[in-house]
């Protein structure tokens, strides 16, 4: 049997000193050919009088990611 080498643990730490919290109650995605653009934000429903209600989509927060990463990401929401 031939020696195996041994699988090296990397420990990784989180670092959220600079993290920012926001609340979305919604997604617009679009593509490109190499990337994926999330866009978060608020839906707020809008009614002014005389006019018909409609609903403002106010971005608050925009997310750029490469294929895999968008894959590791749907992946990992799938699990949730």
């Amino acid at each position: 049997m031939a020696d195996q080498p041994q699988q090296q643990r990397v420990q990784i730490r989180v670092d959220e000193s600079k993290m920012q919290t926001t609340y979305a109650n919604t997604i617009r995605t679009s593509v490109t050919q190499d990337e994926v653009v999330m866009d978060f934000g608020m839906n707020i429903p809008m009614q002014m009088p005389g006019q018909q209600p409609h609903m403002v989509f106010s971005v608050g927060n925009r997310t750029i990611m490469n294929w895999a990463g968008a894959k590791r990401r749907a992946i990992s929401l799938g699990q949730v």
